[in-house]
């Protein structure tokens, strides 16, 4: 009897599961596996679902491309400066809005109003802002000669200007929600390891070190490897910034380059962009694990934190 009831309460919770197991597979699984096999068609024409053959060549062709690489360049530039920049900023920030009690909920609805910003609108203003044109070098530039420094074409300039104004945007699009999810864990760290350190005499750095980061690191590796994925889908920050042609201003991304060999100017080569894309997800798919077994060998007992 016990048996059966729970082979009953198993089948039950199948049930519930059932219409999300399917409508992942319908929506995630099969359009993967979908452009898994159209990675390794060689000459795929949409149109008449034909192709000539199978084999590697779609991923040598992309891996040669001098589009891709620059979009590899581009992207991994972007991971590398961004998603350790951003995290830090937000903990310093939540730091702060933390230790001061009053008008605390203010700043925190002062500091998530981005997030609720259209992306596109945010970017046109960063285009303002760094923009040179006829009439005016742009505010950035006007501060910059103030202060005796030569403008700088941060848009159409050298290509370390218009990677510094992208990284710049990313991080002030990402903060708002990094700052939510910190200043919610560290309010959420018990005031009894404080009160502790401080009968100890415990340093305020020691405290951080060995109290605050410790309890909060669970929050820092899910806003690390959320960030890592985000910065490698970085695709409509982009065009905000530098327009739809990302080829010719040297700042496409991998998500970019996928776009543009599905439907831009040298667009319908599906396979190509397979290709691309898988790519993408394996380096996605590498970086996510090794963040995991990191945070997990972290949180092992006996383990350094």
């Amino acid at each position: 009897m016990k048996k059966k009831r729970l082979r009953d309460n198993n089948l039950k919770g199948w049930l519930y599961l059932l219409p999300a197991m399917l409508f992942l597979g319908v929506f995630m699984v099969y359009p993967l596996a979908d452009v898994f096999i159209y990675s390794f068609e060689e000459g795929y024409n949409s149109a008449s679902q034909t192709y000539f053959g199978t084999g590697l060549y779609n991923y040598s062709y992309v891996l040669h491309d001098p589009y891709f690489l620059q979009a590899l360049k581009n992207t991994f530039i972007l991971v590398i400066i961004t998603v350790p920049l951003s995290t830090g900023i937000a903990l310093f920030i939540s730091m702060g809005l933390h230790s001061v009690k009053p008008l605390r909920e203010l700043f925190q609805t002062i500091y998530f109003l981005p997030y609720v910003t259209n992306t596109l609108a945010v970017g046109l203003v960063f285009m303002i802002l760094f923009k040179k044109t006829p009439y005016s070098d742009g505010l950035i530039n006007l501060l910059i000669t103030f202060f005796g420094g030569t403008a700088v074409d941060f848009m159409e300039g050298p290509y370390w200007a218009k990677m510094f104004v992208l990284c710049f945007y990313t991080v002030w699009v990402v903060l708002p929600f990094k700052i939510l999810i910190l200043t919610s864990a560290l309010s959420s760290v018990s005031q009894e390891y404080y009160n502790a350190a401080k009968v100890d005499g415990t340093s305020k750095t020691r405290t951080f070190m060995r109290i605050t980061l410790p309890m909060i690191s669970p929050m820092l590796f899910y806003l690390v490897i959320t960030g890592f994925i985000g910065a490698f889908k970085a695709y409509s920050d982009v065009v905000a910034l530098f327009g739809t042609d990302l080829n010719a201003a040297g700042m496409n991304t991998i998500v970019g380059y996928v776009y543009d060999m599905l439907y831009g100017d040298s667009g319908g080569y599906p396979s190509y962009a397979s290709a691309a894309a898988i790519l993408l997800f394996a380096i996605v798919l590498t970086i996510t694990c090794i963040n995991l077994l990191v945070s997990r060998n972290r949180n092992l007992p006996g383990g350094t934190i």
